[in-house]
C-alpha cells in the first residue's frame, strides 16, 4: 500500500514488492525497515506474520512491526516471524496496561509507540485506528502522558504530510515534553535527502523516517544516505561487496 494523508492506494502484493524492490541492496541505505499493517478492518495476523518472515529472509537490518498489535500472543507471533521490535499506536489509547505486559516479557527496547498527528485549526490532534478515530485530549497532554510508558522509542508522524514528499512537519516537536526520555523518530513528510538532513539537525530529533523516497524515487534512498555522509552526517557505513560474496555464498 502506498499512502497519501492516510489515503491508501494499492500498488501490488509481496511478490510484486520483492520482485521490484531489492530489499538485501536497500538493507545498505536504511538503518531499520519499519513494516505496518494498515488495514482498516479486521487484522489477518497470520498472514501478516507471513509477510514479516519473508522479508526477514532477504532484508539484513533490523525489522519493526506493528499494526492491530492489541496483546501479548501477538507480539510474541511477531517476533518469533522475525521482527526485531513491534509498533504500537492504538493500544496506548486503548490499554496502556498491557504495554506494560508486553515490556515485561520482551523489553521496553522492543516497542516503538507511534503517534499520528493531525492539524486541526490552530492545534493539533492525536488519531488512531489507523487515523479514523480521534483522541479527546491535546497533542502536548497526549505525549506528555506517554513518556512513563515502558517504550524504546518515539515515532511522531504528521498525517498532513504523510505521502507528500513536502518535507517534514516540525513544529510538532514543538510539543514534546521539555524532559523526553525516549528516542523520537520524525515521520511524514520527507521526500528530498534535505528534508532528511533537516530532521536530523534538529536537536530534539534522534532518527527520521521516509517510505516518499522508497516507493516513489528509483536509488532516492542510496542518493540520500550518500549526500548526509558527504554532509558530514554519524551514519554507519558499510561495504555492499563484502556482504554480497557472503550472500553468493549462502546461496551456492
Amino acid at each position: 500500500m502506498l499512502s497519501r494523508n492516510f489515503r491508501l492506494q494499492k500498488v501490488g502484493n509481496l511478490r510484486w514488492l520483492q520482485k521490484n524492490y531489492n530489499f538485501s541492496q536497500i538493507a545498505f541505505s536504511i538503518d531499520e525497515l519499519i513494516v505496518l499493517d494498515v488495514s482498516r478492518e479486521n487484522h489477518d495476523q497470520n498472514k501478516f506474520c507471513e509477510h514479516v518472515k519473508s522479508l526477514t529472509e532477504e532484508c539484513f537490518i533490523p525489522i519493526a512491526a506493528g499494526g492491530g498489535i492489541r496483546d501479548v500472543e501477538y507480539t510474541r507471533k511477531l517476533l518469533r516471524s522475525g521482527a526485531d521490535k513491534i509498533v504500537i499506536n492504538s493500544l496506548a489509547a486503548i490499554n496502556s496496561k498491557t504495554i506494560n505486559e508486553i515490556a515485561s516479557e520482551f523489553g521496553r527496547q522492543s516497542i516503538v509507540l507511534s503517534v499520528d498527528v493531525k492539524q486541526s485549526k490552530d492545534d493539533y490532534t492525536v488519531w488512531t485506528e489507523s487515523g479514523t478515530k480521534v483522541e479527546e485530549c491535546s497533542l502536548k497532554e497526549y505525549l506528555k502522558n506517554l513518556i512513563d510508558l515502558p517504550v524504546g522509542e518515539l515515532y511522531l508522524n504528521s498525517i498532513d504530510r504523510d505521502g507528500t514528499g513536502q518535507g517534514y512537519h516540525s513544529e510538532l516537536l514543538e510539543y514534546l515534553p521539555k524532559y523526553m526520555p525516549i528516542p523520537v523518530i520524525l515521520a511524514g513528510g520527507a521526500g528530498k535527502h534535505h528534508h532528511l538532513a533537516d530532521g536530523l539537525n534538529d536537536d530534539r530529533v534522534d532518527a527520521v523516517a521516509t517510505a516518499h523516497l522508497f516507493n516513489f524515487v528509483g536509488d532516492g534512498l542510496e542518493k540520500a544516505r550518500k549526500n548526509l555522509l558527504e554532509e558530514g552526517f554519524d551514519l554507519a557505513i558499510w561495504d555492499i561487496s563484502v556482504a554480497n560474496n557472503l550472500k553468493g555464498m549462502f546461496s551456492s
